[in-house]
């Protein structure tokens, strides 16, 4: 259940209809996700989530896009956010992600929020060999 409505019709706002646009030519797709849909009930804030999401995500960089979405999907299980999971897991697989490399992921993903846990659990201290301010 979400918690409002996308309007009936997104695309008759002109700053709607442009960041819609470009999402299809960036991702070479008529298809727009639930999340820009639902962001349109804010003009502003569609634009500005969609600008910084095209700048870290569709640009070119020195991360290979499959890594971008396998960091995105980690993140995304640490946060507990199912939509993310499951958008980036089709945009991994879309980007050539296989059965293999998603059973590594999700042991590393897993294998990272246990140690996480014990050692903020334990209260560790830093490792002055890991402090850059001492190197």
């Amino acid at each position: 259940m979400s918690t409002i409505r996308p309007a009936a019709d997104l695309e008759a706002d002109p700053r709607v209809k442009a960041v819609f646009d470009d999402i299809r030519a960036t991702r070479k797709s008529d298809f727009i996700n639930n999340m820009w849909l639902y962001l349109a009930f804010d003009p502003a804030l569609l634009e500005s989530t969609w600008r910084e999401v095209k700048a870290v995500m569709a640009t070119p960089s020195t991360l290979d896009p499959l890594v971008k979405e396998m960091l995105y999907i980690a993140v995304s299980v640490t946060n507990g956010c199912s939509y993310c999971v499951h958008s980036h897991t089709a945009a991994a697989k879309a980007k050539g992600m296989s059965p293999s490399q998603h059973a590594e992921l999700l042991a590393i993903i897993s294998l990272a929020g246990k140690t996480n846990q014990l050692a903020t659990a334990l209260q560790l201290p830093v490792d002055a060999a890991f402090d850059a301010d001492r190197n």
